[in-house]
């Protein structure tokens, strides 16, 4: 039992490492969370990670829609258990994913209060940004946006989505 909880937690601490470090060196936060997510779980396609690109800095670098930390997470629970294409095309309308993806979204809610990336800029940095503006996107870096700010927030939320699948879709 033991050796089991170990190896959990090294996945969750793995998933929670990379996502933090692909956030300080490389940005995207939901392509950090993601390719955290594939390292540590073989979960995911290098095309799902392309795709999720533009949901960075709250859609577009606009901070107006949801964390694309966030949005990283949900895309990756999806992945395992989303309606399928085939699905889809059938009309199917039973989906458990949300049972799932709520348990994110509720962990995400709990610590940051909103889904939505300014007020999370709000939360960790005491006022939002324009993210398309240069001189706004210079003091976000400069408040420290990619040291401890969203690396923080996409390294958590790499763990939490891991947990959930862990312990809820792996059963």
């Amino acid at each position: 039992m033991g050796e089991i909880m170990s190896s959990r937690e090294e996945k969750l601490q793995k998933a929670h490492d990379l996502a933090f470090k692909y956030e300080a060196e490389r940005g995207s936060c939901p392509q950090c969370v993601l390719s955290a997510i594939m390292e540590t779980l073989n979960i995911g396609s290098p095309e799902t990670i392309q795709a999720a690109d533009a949901l960075a800095g709250g859609t577009a670098l606009s901070a107006q829609g949801t964390c694309g930390a966030l949005a990283g997470g949900l895309m990756a629970i999806s992945s395992i258990v989303g309606r399928t294409y085939k699905d889809f095309s059938a009309g199917e309308r039973k989906r458990r994913v949300f049972q799932y993806s709520k348990k994110l979204y509720n962990k995400f809610i709990e610590e940051y209060g909103s889904i939505l990336c300014k007020d999370v800029h709000q939360k960790l940095f005491g006022r939002t940004f324009n993210l398309m503006d240069k001189d706004e996107y210079a003091e976000f870096e400069r408040m420290g946006a990619h040291v401890d700010k969203c690396p923080v927030v996409s390294g958590k939320v790499a763990r939490w989505t891991v947990e959930i699948i862990l312990d809820d879709l792996k059963k």
